[in-house]
This record gives structure tokens, sequence and C-alpha cells, in this order.
């Protein structure tokens, strides 16, 4: 059975520190998308620059953080924050009770290597354990550090420049860019782009997230898509690691098949797609016209599925509470130390962490077992 939608998502990068150029007549819209998140892609469009640049609203982390930060590494590679947050506020009440303040409900660090031929995308359980560093939120007011709190509840206290400092403070890599998606911005997107198609290979159910799904082939739209990249329960262990291996399974198909939505010869469905993709995400200051953008994207534009390595950072459960857990400290360390030496990430590095036992439910058409 296949269900007709729409997809997409939003927007990727371009040069690491170097300003992107001016005056090209081709603004690319990418699309780094990951289930009710984030990561990849290119598409084009040159004009009425106005009317996208006033779509977007920004964050100036760098002004937020200050000076209290990892090594500036300039070795080519780029590396970026992006979130996925779970606000149930304005349009996004639809997806739930608002019960305080909004939390990451997704986070990965993007790392793409020198030459942006290949990335790695290292995705942080929300709920880990990490000690979470002395911050400053958008109002200017200090927020103490804590031991032992949940990684997405430093999005919560303290906004974008707290949940930056926190993946700091976690990896040792300062991160470039910084990219917030919008729950409802992105299933308008998904919308846009006409569906992404994955293949089940057991049904999926879920209340929470209001998901259907046989075993088979799929079409899902906006709305399907976010539920899939949002289940939990239903899927192997029901714990949040599953739901980050939809989510990285679910952005592996629609990397595929966001370059084949024909967006170049359809100027109007280019126009459509750029308008809603820069509605849908909140970028740094330094992304915040579409001039940058476009150079930030281009510089993703080649990038396949086959191109880019997914990995959950290294955790086991929390021996005092199993719904949490923490990183398992020397293979997390190895997975920040490659990144940061703009290296692959190595096979040992993720080994004997816990997984959510979700791997291979999810699977983009091309690869999908008969």
């Amino acid at each position: 059975m296949s269900e007709q939608s729409k997809g997409g998502r939003i927007r990727g990068n371009g040069r690491r520190r170097k300003e992107p150029a001016k005056g090209r007549r081709a603004v690319t819209v990418a699309a780094w998308s990951a289930a009710a998140l984030v990561v990849v892609g290119g598409s084009g469009l040159g004009y009425v620059y106005f009317k996208l640049d006033g779509n977007l609203k920004s964050v100036d982390i760098n002004a937020q953080l200050g000076t209290d930060r990892p090594k500036n590494v300039d070795n080519g590679s780029l590396d970026i924050l992006v979130l996925g947050s779970d606000s149930r506020s304005g349009d996004n009440g639809a997806y739930g009770k608002d019960e305080g303040g909004a939390r990451s409900d997704t986070a990965m660090v993007v790392h793409v290597y020198e030459g942006h031929k290949k990335a790695a995308v290292v995705s942080i359980p929300r709920d880990t354990l990490v000690d979470r560093p002395a911050c400053t939120d958008e109002r200017g007011d200090a927020v103490p550090a804590d031991k032992r709190a949940m990684f997405n509840t430093a999005y919560e206290v303290g906004g974008p420049a707290c949940a930056v400092k926190t993946v700091e403070s976690i990896s040792g890599i300062r991160m470039d860019h910084y990219i917030e998606v919008d729950f409802s911005g992105f299933t308008k997107l998904i919308d846009k782009l006409g569906g992404v198609e994955i293949t089940t290979a057991e049904a999926i159910k879920d209340s929470k997230s209001h998901l259907d799904l046989a075993p088979g082939t799929h079409t899902l739209d906006g709305e399907q898509s976010l539920g899939l990249v949002r289940t939990r329960k239903s899927v192997g262990d029901g714990s949040d690691l599953g739901r980050i291996q939809l989510q990285q399974a679910f952005m592996k198909a629609f990397i595929d098949q966001v370059k084949d939505v024909g967006v170049f010869t359809n100027p109007k469905k280019l126009l459509d797609i750029a308008d809603t993709a820069t509605k849908a995400i909140t970028p740094d200051s330094e992304l915040d016209s579409v001039n940058e953008l476009m150079g930030f994207a281009q510089g993703l534009a080649g990038l396949g599925a086959e191109d880019v390595h997914m990995v959950t950072m290294p955790v086991r459960y929390d021996p005092a509470d199993p719904n949490r857990v923490i990183p398992l400290e020397a293979q997390s360390r190895q997975v920040w130390q490659a990144l940061k030496g703009d290296r692959p990430i190595p096979a040992s590095a993720t080994k004997g962490a816990a997984t959510g036992q979700a791997d291979g439910v999810v699977s983009g058409p091309a690869t999908a077992s008969e």
C-alpha cells in the first residue's frame, strides 16, 4: 500500500568560515532534513531575494556565547548543530499539549568533511544525562550549571545558545552553525516536495505520533513523515534510541529523493519550496540571508545518502533509571576526536553501545529487502 504525499525539509550548508559568494543568480535552499528534524540537499532559485530574506528569523549564537568556546579549528571541515524543537506553541499545538518550555526533541551534529564530499551525522539522544554547563539565555539572564541533567533541558532553560554550549561541552568541537527546524514547517516542506518514499519491514502503529503503517512501501506526506520521526514506543525497545534509528533511516531516504523532485525545471515549484523552506527553519545569524544560505547549501549539493555516515553518540542505559541513558565515555571520545580531526568515525566507537533495536524497521525504497 502506498500513500500519496509530499516531502522535503530544511537546508544544508556551504563553506566553512569563508564568506559565501555574492551576486549569484541562483539561490540554493538546502535541506538537511532529519525527521522532525534535519538535514541535506540543495535546490535553486534566483529571484525575489527580498521575499525569502523576509522569511528568515535568526539567532545570534556567537554574541550569546562569547569567547568561552572550543578553538575554531580551520581545517576545511564544517560542524553544524541541527535541532528539532518540540515546542507545542502556535501551529505546533496540533502535535501535543504544551507542558512547559520547548525542548530539543531531536539533536544532530552534522560534520561535513574537508572537500564537502562526505559527511557524518551524530545523533545525541535527548534523554542523555549530561553535566550541563552554565550559560546565558536569550534575555541575557544567567542559567546555572546542572549535574546529570537531561540533554534536551539545555534548550528548555536557555534556548539555542545553551543547547550549542552544551553540545560544545560534550564534544569539545566548536559549532560553526546552528539550524533549528520547526514541526509545522517540516510537514509543509515535505508536502511541497511531494512526499518521501520509505519501506517498512513491519507494521508501525503508534497512538502518540498518530502513525499507522502496514508492512510495505509508502509515500509519506508531511504529517506522516513527522509521525514517523516522532514514533518511539511502538518500535524496537520503545526507547528514544529506537526513534533515532527511524529518524536516520528517514533522512537517508529523503536525501536520495530530494534530488529527483524536478524543481530545476519548474520555477513556480522551486519558489514555493524556497518560500516554505525559509519559513521552516531558524538559522544562526551568519546564515540569515538568502545569499548566505545559497553558499552554505551549494557546499552540500553533491552529497548523496551513500556519502553520509550516521551514528548515535555511544550510550548505555542508566542503571539508576532505565528511561535515561549515559554516555560511554571512551567510545564517545573516539567519535568526537575523529570529527575534530576530520577523520572517519571508527567502527569500534559504537561497539557495545545501546541501539534501541529498531535498525531495519524502516529503509529507503532502493535498499529495502523484497
